[in-house]
């Protein structure tokens, strides 16, 4: 079970609050949470009218019929007992093999629209994430995972988006990230070692209000270390049911609207992560410097499907299940500029199962927003 300590709750306070400033004001701002990237928000659905209106205006790379915008996410994703083999890659570390009895991530995102106009819209999200395994010896005797076990793997961020509309073609987004990634505690937090930043930049036409698409580049930890590389952004709906929502190459999804009030996905994501581990016991090599920190690499591809649907006005909830890849779950010497690994691990494929619950705009707010907007 995910556990919280006191100082963890007290960071994730502002999160409520986010939810509330998103639902009593601001309800159409563009903003969708995702990992890994973030985006302005989809249109509403076919049976709303707001989207109609603001893309007759305003560009943005947003589409009708993509899902309702999310304002507040509870996120929590399992995955079963599963093989893991590490494979020591310098003298003196042994190989290792065993079962992981349990991996789980817990997600909590909120976003507040600090500016929201038609020209120009500014988005500051936070999030909170924790991931945990468990292994099926205690201790296992093989260092870095009785550290990952004993230690929850936690990310605590923020972000910035900036949604500019250049006029009813063209928009662009700029959005900067800061994270604290790894095995920390409250009590003992080092900003300079634990901080991972992440960046993008994407440029994009707006070619009728049902297809929307982008160029750019993106700094982040998609494929583990921090790289750049292009995307391409392709918001697509074809009718009444059917659309594509991707952000190659991190992610395609295909998506079936059942109604306005129920939706299907499916598609495939890529999702990557940088942890920092101190190791409670040096790590020990021959004719080397023993280790006391590591840089935890993980890569995995999800092949998923997805079933998004209202509970009330405001809450919506999400079913989520598929298969996971393990491409990468290895270990560097995070203080040699080469970037030596150290442990070249194999986690196998397993299935995996998530639920979310999520606060979304109250249809009386967009209802408001198109009362109040000006006639084309």
């Amino acid at each position: 079970m995910i556990s919280f300590s006191a100082p963890t709750f007290r960071l994730l306070r502002p999160l409520a609050a986010s939810a509330v400033l998103l639902c009593a004001g601001v309800a159409h701002a563009q903003i969708t949470p995702t990992v890994p990237p973030v985006y302005p928000p989809p249109a509403p659905p076919l049976s709303d009218s707001a989207a109609t209106v603001t893309a007759q205006e305003f560009a943005t790379p947003s589409v009708v019929g993509m899902g309702p915008s999310k304002g507040l996410v509870f996120h929590y994703e399992r995955v079963p007992r599963f093989n893991v083999m590490s494979d020591g890659k310098v003298v003196g570390l042994q190989d290792y093999s065993s079962e992981a009895t349990k991996n789980a991530r817990l997600v909590i995102k909120g976003y507040i629209p600090m500016l929201n106009r038609p020209h120009l819209k500014l988005i500051l999200g936070v999030n909170y994430e924790r991931e945990e395994f468990k292994f099926r010896q205690k201790p296992t005797g093989y260092e870095l995972y009785d550290n990952i076990e004993n230690k929850g793997l936690k990310t605590l961020g923020t972000q910035l988006a900036v949604i500019r509309p250049v006029n009813e073609v063209n928009w662009y987004i700029f959005r900067v990230k800061g994270e604290l990634s790894g095995d920390y505690t409250s009590s003992a937090l080092s900003v300079r070692d634990y901080l991972r930043v992440s960046s993008e930049f994407l440029y994009g036409w707006k070619r009728s209000p049902m297809f929307s698409w982008g160029v750019g580049l993106q700094l982040g930890y998609t494929f583990g270390r921090q790289s750049i590389y292009p995307a391409v952004l392709y918001n697509r709906t074809f009718n009444n049911h059917w659309g594509v929502e991707a952000l190659f190459p991190a992610r395609v999804t295909a998506r079936y609207n059942a109604s306005p009030r129920s939706l299907f996905f499916a598609g495939y994501s890529v999702d990557g992560l940088n942890y920092i581990v101190k190791l409670r016991e040096p790590l020990r090599r021959e004719g080397s410097i023993d280790l006391r920190t590591l840089e935890l690499r993980e890569t995995e591809v999800k092949f998923r499907g997805r079933w998004e649907r209202e509970i009330y006005d405001f809450l919506w909830f999400g079913l989520e299940g598929g298969y996971r890849y393990n491409y990468a779950f290895d270990a560097f010497d995070r203080t040699n500029d080469n970037r030596v690994k150290i442990i070249d691990s194999k986690l196998a494929g397993a299935p995996y199962a998530s639920v979310e619950l999520f606060i979304v705009p109250p249809r009386k707010f967009l209802k408001k927003t198109v009362d109040k907007a000006p006639k084309p």
